[in-house]
């Protein structure tokens, strides 16, 4: 029993070893924003299982960037994919969050959890996080006014925000 065990928890070890995100080189962010460029494309073209395909690879390239994850959201449902517009979603939301962790300062990422916590239906979720960020930041404008304006609302009534929303 316990030689399982030692096996187990080596394997698990090994296993999560080789989860960390490795570093994107230069290189590879030019080479995903040229594909992501190359699907944005495809979508003025309505030609959305050749966008998909383009913001998978982007994405496979550089999975730290929150943008390509949102638009391959996007184009998932569009294909009325609802399930890997989810996973794309979610991944976004965990891109946007890491990227926040290592820049608090930096609000405009809050608005982007919000933007997408309100594409997966989480709402009361999107204005608890909208709610901290004031707290957050007090004194950022941009913040401010998209609360002060009711934007979120605007946005939630919008239909073109209900057609990629889940």
């Amino acid at each position: 029993m316990r030689r399982h065990f030692l096996i187990l928890l080596g394997l698990t070890a090994a296993l999560f070893a080789g989860c960390a995100r490795k570093e994107v080189t230069g290189l590879q962010r030019k080479q995903a924003a040229s594909l992501a460029s190359e699907a944005g494309f495809a979508v003025t073209l309505r030609d959305y299982a050749r966008a998909e395909g383009l913001l998978v690879q982007a994405v496979a390239v550089c999975p730290d960037t929150s943008d390509y994850w949102f638009n391959l959201g996007t184009v998932r449902r569009r294909l009325d994919n609802r399930s890997g517009a989810k996973e794309a979603y979610e991944e976004g939301l965990k891109a946007v969050r890491e990227s926040y962790q290592h820049d608090p300062q930096n609000s405009p990422l809050l608005l982007q959890q919000v933007y997408v916590l309100a594409l997966m239906g989480r709402v009361d979720e999107a204005r608890s996080v909208l709610a901290q960020a004031r707290k957050d930041h007090p004194d950022d404008r941009n913040l401010r006014i998209f609360v002060e304006s009711g934007a979120l609302d605007r946005m939630l009534a919008d239909p073109g925000f209900k057609e990629q929303a889940l």
